[in-house]
């Protein structure tokens, strides 16, 4: 009987600066940043090819990824993109990004829940991780209308003519493959829009009500033209708690006329039931790569369920 090796095995370790050094041949470089910290993050994946356990001369490919910090707590995270995620965060989500990929089969991913649940965020992340193309509703709609702004949009031909090009841009989505698309916050409304969107995958970011009020108070309302007041932004016209509630309100209304739409996705992603499952008492401690981790196992969840009623 053949016994055979793993083909690949994967941990993060620290290892003191000092050991580090860089022959001329390493593909490793070492900055003379790192020679100030104490220790230093490392990723190691190896490659074995797989062969019989007699065989001693197996080659082994080796990648070492370095991050900068240089505390080792459990805390300590990693730079990478526009967005950071500590060191097992990203691991794991590497490796459930390579379990969903045969699944997916190039289908699309829609993302779509409220203004300020971070669609783009972890759009652009599950985009990274699954070798997809981002694209973003809004900017795409922006584009057709001669870079004209959202808001600018509503104010000048009104929602009726921004939804028509809302729905135009999805049409045109659905006919391509690979793609990570973030909706605007009510694409969900039209019907016509859930036929192109379920071509592919339908994956609601469900964020509650008063952490999308803090995260929208962070930024203010002028490009939201939904949450805008034309006699001029809530947040310069109310003192502390009252713009937050009348925000609150605002989204709180929006909600009810959409809820039931966002329940129709395929995966539904809880940042609630994220927390609950980390131990967090706060959404809004959440990274963006956590978020980004529920979705590929919901999407994989909703993928392996259709594949054993359906054939794709």
């Amino acid at each position: 009987m053949e016994a055979t090796v793993p083909q690949t095995l994967q941990f993060s370790t620290w290892i003191p600066c000092d050991k580090v050094a860089r022959r001329p041949s390493s593909s490793v470089p070492v900055s003379m940043t790192w020679k100030d910290q104490r220790k230093l993050q490392v990723l190691v994946s190896a490659q074995f090819p797989t062969s019989r356990a007699s065989n001693r001369h197996r080659n082994v490919a080796l990648e070492v990824s370095c991050s900068y910090k240089s505390s080792p707590a459990p805390g300590s995270i990693v730079e990478s993109g526009n967005y950071r995620a500590s060191f097992d965060e990203a691991l794991i989500l590497k490796n459930k990004s390579e379990e969903v990929k045969p699944y997916l089969k190039g289908r699309c991913i829609y993302l779509v829940g409220m203004m300020g649940s971070g669609k783009t965020t972890v759009g652009k992340i599950l985009s990274q991780v699954l070798g997809y193309s981002f694209s973003d509703c809004d900017t795409l709609i922006e584009q057709e209308v001669d870079g004209t702004s959202v808001a600018e949009i509503f104010k000048l031909h009104g929602e009726g003519f921004f939804r028509e090009k809302e729905t135009e841009v999805l049409r045109k989505l659905s006919l391509m493959h690979r793609l990570i698309v973030s909706t605007g916050g009510g694409a969900v409304v039209r019907p016509i829009n859930w036929k192109y969107m379920q071509t592919g995958v339908t994956v609601w970011l469900d964020v509650p009500l008063e952490a999308l009020a803090q995260r929208i108070s962070a930024v203010g309302t002028g490009s939201r033209p939904l949450l805008h007041n034309d006699s001029g932004d809530v947040y310069t016209k109310a003192g502390n708690f009252s713009w937050m509630c009348l925000t609150f309100m605002r989204l709180s209304s929006l909600f009810e006329q959409r809820g039931e739409a966002y329940a129709n996705a395929h995966a539904r992603v809880s940042l609630e039931n994220i927390a609950a499952k980390l131990g967090q008492r706060d959404v809004c401690n959440l990274t963006p790569t956590a978020i980004a981790i529920e979705a590929i196992e919901q999407i994989e969840g909703f993928l392996k369920e259709k594949e054993g009623h359906i054939a794709y």
